[in-house]
């Protein structure tokens, strides 16, 4: 098979939010970029589909908002939940100091669609589909480029850095080697979708019952739900039977007694594995990973692709015009992980409560479930509903664009 060799300031193994919007970021500063996904497009269902305030924010310093927001998508100004008969308000956006006071809901690939088409204005840009990383090329002790397998035959990118956005199972960290510390997490989510009528009334994200959570995202025509089992219960819940299945399903919610038989087969049903970790180094000299790839997120809060995201601009503003030069000093590779690893384990340490302290006593529970007084303090009091809403639509320490703008290929690119 033919081997074909380039050569480019930065490659990026993936083409996820954090992938994608590095690369656009890169370019925008005038850095050579290529991008690489393995798949042949961004069309995958039940990836994360959750666009958070601080996420708006950075397309909105970047002059993308505008542009962003016409494409379809549903907005969610607060965060509402069942549990039991209690029904409570646990977030309310409408204070947050950013510039869009929701969480938008946007199919994954219509979002890198997007950013795919905004960073290829940009001469420096490239983004090769169906290219699966192989091997990390070495020079000398530092990683001095990749392999790739494509259609073609193989991909040889001599790159001055590395980026590894290739998720919860990166290629690119298990070549180069990097620990990874597993956190743990006691359960699963099944995702399905069932159909949305017009009488199904407002929204309810959540609704715990004994020994069940089960979530159901307004995606408009539809309801994008997540079936929360304990880890590695997915085994027994087949063994039951798909009946049995939906039986659950419409307990949870009777209003969907008719909507359950969607359910066809077993392939309606997805199966996210939930894992929670992290490197303890980020980087190598030549190869630097961010996103799921440096830290996998639980799904508790939907806040994966917005810390992928933020770990995004922090590379670019850290990283941009030292690219430009050459290959980066290995220091500035251990910056990146300075700004982003305190953020990270905060978020994380978040999580890995609510997973052990509320999920997994949810999950093992026997009686109908109330409410406990500090949630319903979120009832009394409107304003504690700012708290969350703060943690979850912004996280800790939200990073804003510093990474300077040199080429832009046309007037609509020229920001001001």
């Amino acid at each position: 098979m033919p081997t074909e060799t380039v050569t480019t300031g930065c490659c990026i193994a993936g083409g996820g939010p954090a992938g994608m919007m590095l690369g656009y970021l890169l370019a925008r500063a005038g850095v050579e970029v290529l991008v690489l996904e393995k798949h042949a497009d961004f069309l995958r269902d039940f990836r994360g589909d959750t666009i958070h305030p601080s996420t708006l924010e950075i397309m909105h310093e970047l002059g993308l908002l505008d542009e962003f927001l016409k494409r379809p998508h549903q907005e969610l100004h607060e965060l509402a939940g069942q549990i039991g008969e209690d029904r409570v308000v646990l977030a309310d956006f409408s204070h947050l100091p950013t510039r869009c006071h929701f969480i938008a809901f946007m199919p994954q690939w219509d979002f890198l669609d997007f950013l795919a088409d905004e960073a290829k204005a940009y001469p420096g840009f490239s983004l090769r589909m169906q290219a699966e990383v192989t091997d990390l090329m070495q020079d000398g002790g530092a990683v001095a480029g990749l392999r790739a397998k494509v259609p073609e035959g193989t991909l040889e990118v001599q790159a001055n850095l590395v980026i590894g956005a290739d998720g919860r199972h990166s290629a690119v960290r298990d070549l180069a080697g990097l620990e990874v510390e597993d956190l743990g997490a006691p359960m699963d989510a099944l995702w399905l979708r069932l159909s949305k009528r017009p009488e199904d009334g407002s929204l309810v994200l959540g609704r715990i019952q004994a020994g069940h959570l089960f979530v159901m995202l307004d995606r408009g025509d539809y309801w994008q739900c997540a079936f929360v089992i304990p880890k590695g219960g997915f085994a027994e819940l087949r063994r039951r039977g798909l009946p049995a299945f939906r039986a659950e399903i419409v307990k949870l919610n009777p209003a969907l007694v008719n909507r359950a038989q969607e359910l066809k087969s077993w392939d309606d049903v997805k199966l996210l594995t939930v894992r929670v970790d992290r490197l303890k180094r980020w980087y190598k000299p030549g190869v630097l990973c961010i996103g799921d790839a440096a830290h996998a997120m639980s799904p508790v809060g939907g806040v994966g692709i917005n810390l992928a995201i933020q770990d995004a601009v922090a590379a670019a503003n850290i990283l941009a015009v030292p690219l430009r030069k050459g290959p980066v000093p290995v220091e500035l590779l251990a910056k990146v992980q300075r700004r982003r690893e305190w953020p990270t384990r905060m978020m994380q340490a978040v999580q890995i409560f609510v997973q052990n302290r509320v999920i997994s006593n949810v999950l093992a529970m026997q009686t109908k479930p109330r409410a406990p007084y500090a949630v319903k303090l979120l009832n009394e009091y409107p304003w504690l509903r700012r708290l969350p809403a703060r943690l979850i639509g912004m996280g800790f320490r939200p990073e804003h664009v510093r990474s300077p703008e040199l080429t832009a290929a046309s007037p609509r690119h020229a920001r001001t």
